[in-house]
């Protein structure tokens, strides 16, 4: 794997990141407990869902 593949990889998984806990802290509450997500627990949750 060349050095631009691996930025251009760690550059869209970044990009994933953020849009996941964008997503999931714009949740309404009562919408985001339905789904059994804290707002809280935003990055640690995208962290999961992303990198693994």
């Amino acid at each position: 794997m060349t050095t631009f593949t691996r930025l251009r990889t760690a550059f869209a998984k970044r990009a994933a990141y953020n849009r996941t806990v964008s997503e999931i802290r714009s949740l309404p509450l009562d919408i985001a407990l339905d789904l059994d997500l804290y707002p809280g627990d935003a990055k640690r949750i995208a962290r999961e869902a992303v990198y693994g």
